[in-house]
């Protein structure tokens, strides 16, 4: 497409040609002789011609499919360019904000004159590339920061939590290769094992190993990360590692040396990705598949927690990745077993208000109480869902929401996070209570008075009034 820019900006003229080319055949009408002579001895296809002339744009052979980029300084005489590119017959017309004025002012007074031409500013222009690669660089020193500090330890511990999920074990693979280590070097680690369905078949799959460790073990490494967790949810058994990345809001009560915690992110393979890019690391086939699934899995396909970056790292990701295989890991999700759990639920729970509690009593895994959570929250007419059961001699609360109203995060922080562990998102949360402190603060309830307690707190709490967000106070101008 040919573009005509009309600018006396020697740099504006050069940014230009750099970001038109080679999409569009540009050539800029310059008034100075002298700077137009100077920009085509530098290879810019330049016009010499006064802007204000008719007659510049008829020898331009400025037709109505010409796109025409007008600069503006703020200073008077617009119109005067303007009027003669319209009796050319110049109709894709954009104007090009350069002066400090308020563009919004100065883009409604040239749409009252002129309606058909369209007004972008500068920073429209750079801002978001410039914004995108500044942000870039930020993560590139700061992983620059984690290979220097990890470069000298002979055993690296990458911790994951309990029973870890696609997320956790595609951002150990992930964070591997950050640092530039392999699976010796570098442990993908965890307390308890992988036993979820799905997660059997992605570690199968991918050939992921996740060793077992104790909390003795950690001290015979010399350096320990941990991402997709915080030292926290180990009930303050681990009080102090060298690196954390993680999605989840960030927690008090330990120190690291680096902390990556982005809570606004749908997963931790979503940082993963922007640190892999930033440094230039060559992501493999089995990696990208691993932090693809996490992502997909981890944000519901992005109908939980996820936002413009989630969705730009999947995009990245996907060439990368092995489709066949990520379907494979997918598999049916549906067991008799956790069919059990579900009708469990089914005869024991209570819908009240559009929230669903229940109470499955022990269970042989944990991972059935978040699986039941998820399925009731699919039912017409429930917006939240409330489960529990007992494993081991614990407590173990999951809960989902749609994300509309209240945090489910601040729900089990607000009521459990003092006996126990507790914290998340606005749309999925969990919390892991001794039973002996549970009975302590809640009293010694039975089987089946647990459910009514735990939908008499959810509706206490989603009843409590929301304060109301501070308005945004209105920029005000310098004169």
């Amino acid at each position: 497409m040919r573009c005509l820019a009309v600018c006396q900006d020697e740099l504006v003229i050069r940014m230009l040609d750099e970001i038109l080319l080679p999409g569009f055949e540009v050539e800029f009408i310059v008034e100075s002789r002298s700077v137009a002579r100077r920009l085509h001895e530098g290879g810019v296809q330049v016009i010499a011609g006064d802007p204000r002339l008719l007659d510049t744009y008829l020898k331009a052979d400025l037709s109505p499919s010409t796109c025409v980029i007008i600069e503006d300084t703020g200073r008077r005489g617009l119109r005067r360019i303007l009027e003669p590119v319209r009796d050319a017959g110049g109709t894709l017309v954009y104007v090009l904000g350069i002066g400090a004025g308020t563009a919004h002012r100065r883009a409604e007074e040239l749409h009252a004159e002129f309606p058909d031409v369209s007004y972008l500013s500068m920073a429209e222009l750079f801002g978001g590339p410039l914004l995108t690669e500044f942000s870039r660089s930020l993560t590139r020193a700061r992983v620059q920061q984690y290979q220097r500090y990890f470069s000298d330890a002979d055993r690296v511990l990458i911790m994951l939590h309990n029973d870890p999920d696609p997320d956790a074990m595609a951002s150990g693979l992930a964070l591997r290769n950050v640092l530039r280590r392999t699976k010796t070097t570098a442990i993908i680690g965890a307390i308890q094992g992988v036993t979820r369905p799905e997660n059997l078949r992605m570690i199968n799959l991918l050939d992921i190993h996740v060793e077992a460790i104790t909390l003795e073990t950690i001290k015979e490494y010399d350096r320990v990360a941990m991402v997709d967790v915080q030292p926290h949810y180990f009930g303050g058994l681990v009080d102090r590692v060298d690196l954390v990345i993680d999605h989840h809001p960030e927690q008090p009560g330990y120190t690291a040396v680096f902390k990556d915690i982005r809570a606004d992110y749908g997963s931790t393979s979503t940082i993963l990705t922007e640190h892999l890019r930033a440094v230039d690391v060559n992501i493999s086939e089995r990696t990208a598949t691993a932090m693809l699934y996490a992502i997909k899995t981890d944000t519901l396909f992005f109908n939980r927690q996820a936002n413009r970056v989630d969705i730009e790292a999947f995009s990245y990701l996907y060439p990368l990745a092995d489709a066949a295989l990520i379907r494979k890991m997918e598999g049916a999700e549906i067991t008799l077993e956790r069919l059990e759990y579900v009708m469990k639920a089914y005869r024991g729970g209570a819908l009240n208000e559009q929230v669903f509690c229940a109470f499955l009593g022990p269970s042989i895994r944990e991972d059935f109480i978040p699986y039941v959570a998820d399925f009731f929250l699919q039912l017409e007419n429930v917006k939240w869902t409330v489960i529990a059961g007992i494993v081991v001699d614990s407590l173990v609360i999951s809960v989902r929401t749609l994300g509309y109203s209240k945090n489910a995060g601040e729900f089990v922080r607000r009521y459990f996070s003092d006996i126990g562990s507790a914290g998340g998102h606005r749309a999925m949360a969990k919390a892991v209570i001794p039973m002996r402190a549970f009975r302590q603060k809640f009293g010694d309830l039975n089987a089946d008075a647990i459910g009514p307690r735990l939908q008499e707190l959810v509706t206490h709490f989603l009843h409590e009034p929301t304060a109301a967000p501070e308005k945004k106070r209105e920029p005000v101008a310098k004169s």
